[in-house]
């Protein structure tokens, strides 16, 4: 793995299904009956994840580093 790649992470137990992921990066997240999930854990990085992860209003969304496990989004 690389650091431009991201691993991407969403909480089932915190995601309230609100869709706006899937909304803003379709490409990298999917709404299903149980809640969202990534289309893939490691991507490329792509501003749409940041804005997924940062506009989910539970912030079930975690965005990682993927070479250092550091946390990309959101962040405080």
């Amino acid at each position: 793995m690389s650091d431009t790649q991201w691993r991407l992470e969403v909480d089932r137990h915190t995601c309230i299904s609100s869709g706006m992921c899937s909304g803003i990066a379709p490409d990298h997240f999917e709404l299903e009956g149980d809640g969202s999930h990534p289309l893939a854990d490691v991507v490329d990085q792509n501003e749409a994840v940041i804005d997924a992860a940062e506009s989910c209003p539970v912030e079930a969304i975690k965005v990682f580093n993927a070479a250092s496990g550091e946390l990309v989004s959101p962040v405080d």
